[in-house]
């Protein structure tokens, strides 16, 4: 693949711009191509961020011998049609979370990796964070004793937005489970695998979108509680309680720059700030897999992603979450 990992961006949002910046932080990483439905707007990104080249489809980018590498941040409908694309024109992706809308396009996607051999990762950027890894770790290792308790949540107002836009129309699988849900649920299952009984209800704006979700994970000795919502903000902690003692990540807990450890009342800081935004250590990610020829990635792997579609799609059929495409 030569020297440099060249990238291909799709879904020119606010995700990407934080992605490219972050890109640019890593020496093996090139920008080399970025694609919109609109040539106006990947000319403007392109000019914005010294990209080299820009194309008016996605098309275009998928048939781009250049590039190896794939990063997909249109909304959520978009997800599984453009990964197997770009896939079947033998592109590497890492495509933005949910990797899919539901547990079939998650199994479509992964079986088109399958069949073309290539990597595919979902942009789970919460699980390359060096806090959470470092989380995981203390916790894995018994250094609180066996989980009892967790407790995550993650909400913003966001009922002013535009109704047509991605956040709260239906049809673009709009929602704060999808959106904002897929995080606390993301830590519970990663520190906590998989529950034995889910629990949850919702409610909805009067267009059909999901606006509030509660969950509740029964494990045989622990139980987690999850929130997500667009009513109200949360503080967005995270407390992950055992035996011997309790783990305390502050607000916007999903972008960690460090934790708390409480044992007998006493607190033990830890600091992890990340290098950019955060992305950086998913591209590291990517670009580590890419090398040792493997066609995902150990740490969120594509069992990984199953799982975590297989609970949000519990979740959706016990509150009724059923989007217009869908029926």
């Amino acid at each position: 693949m030569g020297q440099k990992v060249r990238w291909g961006i799709i879904g020119l949002g606010n995700i990407a711009r934080n992605f490219v910046k972050d890109l640019a932080l890593v020496n093996e990483a090139q920008i080399y191509a970025v694609a919109s439905r609109d040539m106006g707007k990947a000319q403007a990104f392109s000019k914005e961020y010294q990209v080299p080249n820009a194309f008016g489809s996605y098309k275009e980018l998928f048939d781009c011998k250049e590039v190896d590498v794939v990063y997909i941040a249109t909304p959520h409908t978009l997800h599984s049609e453009l990964t197997i694309m770009a896939m079947d024109n033998g592109k590497h992706v890492l495509c933005e979370k949910p990797m899919g809308v539901n547990r079939v396009e998650v199994q479509k996607m992964i079986a088109a990796a399958q069949r073309n051999k290539v990597f595919l990762m979902e942009a789970l950027w919460s699980r390359f964070n060096p806090a959470i890894k470092k989380v995981k770790e203390t916790v894995d290792s018994g250094e609180i004793g066996s989980l009892a308790y967790l407790h995550a949540d993650f909400a913003f107002y966001a009922l002013d937005r535009d109704f047509e836009g991605r956040v709260l129309n239906p049809k673009l699988a709009g929602g704060s489970l999808l959106d904002i849900g897929i995080y606390p649920i993301f830590l519970s299952y990663l520190l906590l695998g998989n529950p034995d009984q889910i629990l949850s209800t919702s409610n909805f704006h009067a267009n059909g979108a999901e606006i509030q979700t509660s969950i509740i994970f029964k494990y045989p000795k622990a139980q987690a509680i999850l929130y997500s919502g667009f009513t109200s903000r949360s503080e967005m902690k995270a407390e992950i309680s055992g035996e011997k003692g309790t783990i305390y990540i502050p607000g916007r807990w999903h972008e960690a720059q460090g934790f708390t450890i409480d044992r007998n009342n006493e607190n033990e800081e830890i600091k992890l700030p990340t290098t950019g935004r955060g992305y950086y250590y998913e591209i590291n990610e990517v670009h580590a897999c890419l090398s040792q020829g493997k066609l995902e990635s150990d740490l969120w792997s594509h069992q990984n992603s199953l799982d975590l579609i297989t609970i949000m799609d519990t979740v959706r059929k016990q509150n009724g979450i059923v989007f217009p495409f869908e029926e």
